[in-house]
């Protein structure tokens, strides 16, 4: 198949094939039943995401070079791993000889996924099949994008390349509601309400005094460090969380960076940008976006995370993401709204037992300092040291780090708390409001200042809200969502009451 005939981007629903062959087998006889296969069932050949396999014939030269002309990569399986899967066309004299009654149909069915075509044999006269092949269909595997010199391992198949083109990785809540002119209730943007309160719109005000000299942070970098219990040493101040994940994309040495979706897009977009070939693990929705660790490669030496996730509202336990940790690898966790949990359950913020452990905080969302920008990294001195080295003079202005200073103190805390526990109760009566529809599916339990829900539909209810007078958040900018999802910021119950009305209007405005 010559190379001009492939595109780098794949298309439609994604595709296993799962392939067995005899040692000796040439590529053209495994890529033409791969080929004829695909044809006779209509599927598109563009949709295949990989060829699975067992361990021993992953370096079959016929079944390399099939993979190499179809640019996909190869996901070996062990033996034991594929004898334990039920295949529906099995062999005794392949179970004899492999452990398994059929390579091909366990391999494919190896991730799970709907067999679309049972095992086939290749043809040729005058002797027996030197390859077999069986396709599945994986919904919740991405298509794999371009190619790559040489097979992938396995773990490098399950967070496969990150693709630009598939999701706008700079599209943010605040898009929903520029230039309206204020008429649309805003459930787009993950900011508190009413925020900043009168006492720190005070105190950032008395700091514009001081502006004729340059910005000092050592009291508020102190100020963070105390909150946390940690050495000053273990504390960079930025300029909002935003910045953070700049200075770690550039200032930090990896080879193999992992993002988890769907979350916030801008670390990827931030790893993009200097140059990163970066990986994704894809959270599912059938799972609850609940992360496995085993789903992050071995290999991977940086691995980004939220905590509770934007947008799922999903809070991961401690322990779950602390198994990520190990030397040489650094584990960026995103707890910019951790700080609206109850009793900031599951962080891992102030934590030094765990190794390449980075922790991003933001005051922006439950202080209302989206237009002040600050955020805070905490992480080892090392760490710290490269990350300042690559800032600017004076990144954070002196009434950000005023701001910070404050919001570290006591009252700031338990206010910030007391808006936690609000901000729970309010959640709870949005999600009672949400289960009397029967066309939204909610992301279960939610634990952020937002939730996340499925409608079928998604789009047009979202252009109906606004015209009812609510921007809501769209969902399918976010790798691992669709045009189904939208997320929706939690609001005081006056308010999610009227929004429950319009979206019963929307609704029923949509299913006309």
């Amino acid at each position: 198949m010559a190379d001009d005939a492939r595109i780098p981007q794949r298309a439609g629903a994604p595709l296993v094939v799962g392939v067995g062959a005899s040692k000796g087998v040439s590529v053209d006889e495994v890529l033409g039943l791969i080929e004829a296969a695909l044809s006779d069932a209509g599927l598109d050949p563009l949709a295949v995401t990989e060829l699975a396999t067992v361990d021993g014939k992953s370096t079959e030269p016929g079944i390399v070079g099939a993979a190499a002309e179809l640019g996909v990569p190869i996901v070996p399986y062990a033996a034991e791993e594929l004898a334990a899967i039920p295949v529906p066309h099995g062999s005794n004299d392949v179970r004899a000889a492999v452990g398994t009654p059929s390579v091909a149909e366990a391999a494919a069915l190896a991730g799970g996924g709907e067999l679309l075509v049972p095992k086939r044999k290749s043809s040729a006269a005058g002797r027996a099949a030197m390859a077999t092949c069986a396709i599945v269909r994986r919904p919740h595997l991405r298509p794999f994008a371009g190619r790559r010199d040489g097979p992938p391992t396995r773990s490098e198949a399950m967070s496969l390349p990150a693709t630009e083109a598939q999701h706008d990785l700079r599209h943010h809540g605040d898009a929903e509601v520029r230039d309206d002119g204020g008429e649309l209730t805003d459930l787009a943007v993950n900011v508190r309400t009413g925020t900043p309160p009168a006492w720190l719109r005070e105190r950032i005000a008395d700091s514009l005094t001081g502006l004729a000299a340059y910005p000092d942070g050592r009291s508020a970098r102190a100020a963070v460090a105390a909150r946390h219990g940690l050495p000053v040493e273990r504390v960079l101040l930025t300029a909002g969380a935003a910045e953070a994940f700049v200075l770690l994309a550039r200032a930090l040495t990896f080879r193999h960076p992992v993002v988890v979706h769907p979350q916030f897009t801008e670390p990827e977009a931030a790893l993009r940008d200097a140059g990163h070939e970066v990986r994704r693990v894809l959270l599912r929705a059938e799972d609850g976006f609940r992360l496995d660790p085993a789903a992050v490669p071995e290999e991977a030496d940086l691995v980004v995370v939220g905590n509770p996730t934007n947008p799922t509202s999903v809070l991961h336990p401690a322990r779950t993401l602390a198994e990520l940790a190990r030397p040489g690898r650094t584990l960026v966790v995103d707890e910019a709204f951790l700080d609206a949990v109850p009793g900031e359950r599951e962080a891992l913020a102030g934590r030094t037992d765990l190794p390449g452990l980075v922790v991003l905080r933001s005051l922006t969302k439950t202080w209302g300092l989206a237009g002040l920008r600050i955020g805070y990294v905490l992480a080892g001195p090392e760490t710290i040291s490269a990350l300042q080295r690559a800032q600017p003079l004076w990144p954070v202005s002196t009434p950000a780090l005023v701001a910070a200073s404050a919001c570290m103190e006591p009252r700031a805390l338990a206010e910030a708390e007391a808006a936690a526990v609000r901000g729970a109760s309010d959640r709870a009566h949005l999600l009672a409001g949400l289960a009397e529809f029967e066309e939204v599916t909610v992301v279960e339990p939610a634990e952020g200042p937002f939730v996340l829900v499925r409608i079928e539909g998604a789009a047009e209810v979202r252009e109906r809200l606004r015209t009812l007078g609510f921007a809501a958040r769209r969902g399918d900018t976010f790798p691992g969502l669709g045009p189904d999802w939208l997320r929706l910021a939690v609001r005081d119950r006056a308010t999610t009451n009227r929004f429950l009305q319009s979206l019963d209007q929307a609704l029923t405005l949509t299913t006309r």
